[in-house]
């Protein structure tokens, strides 16, 4: 089985991480995405972080769709880091070929996640592109570390199949949304997004 994880707060959900899991599926030939809602990102700050029991609720409405899968399980295991996950699902899920997914955006911040370079080493990393952080992604710490490892879009569908470190940079369909763009807009008062 190929896995895709997708993690985040998703504070709130919103189409454009459906966008990139379902993308993601067909261009990385997943059988399923996880999305992995957590209990709150160490690098950020929480002050605005909606319960988990509503940002999963609103990720399961959102992500209606028979491949995704919206988990709540790192509270659960109280997993504050991304290294921790990582380690207790390839214990826990033997022969799962998994994939992490993250946006660029999280690419250019990566060389900040506590042991970013073991996860590299853990499992192949497919990287989507949003608007505007291309160049500050490929170009960052972590992308440049990581350069002799990135395969060619052309090469995506081999990638969970790849002994890590191995990476994907995906170009394609992208959505403007962002998370924090719509607290915004609900703290000015606008209408929700969603």
């Amino acid at each position: 089985m190929r896995v895709g994880l997708l993690g985040g707060s998703f504070n709130p959900p919103h189409e454009g991480h459906r966008l990139v899991a379902t993308q993601c599926i067909r261009r990385l030939a997943l059988d399923a995405v996880w999305l992995m809602v957590s209990p709150g990102n160490p690098l950020k700050d929480h002050s605005e972080l909606a319960p988990l029991s509503d940002r999963l609720a609103a990720a399961r409405a959102m992500m209606d769709h028979p491949r995704i899968e919206v988990t709540g399980f790192e509270a659960a295991h109280d997993f504050h880091y991304t290294f921790d996950t990582l380690s207790f699902l390839r214990r826990a899920c033997e022969g799962v070929k998994f994939v992490w997914i993250m946006g660029a955006d999280s690419l250019q911040s990566f060389d900040r996640w506590e042991r970013w370079q073991d996860i590299a080493r853990m499992v192949p990393l497919a990287v989507y592109a949003r608007p505007g952080a291309t160049l500050r992604a490929t170009s960052s710490k972590a992308a440049t570390a990581l350069r002799d490892f990135r395969i060619g879009e052309e090469e995506a569908e081999t990638l969970a199949d790849r002994k890590p470190p191995a990476w994907v940079y995906l170009r394609g369909l992208m959505s403007a949304q962002s998370s924090t763009a719509i607290r915004a807009r609900r703290g000015a008062g606008a209408p929700s997004a969603n």
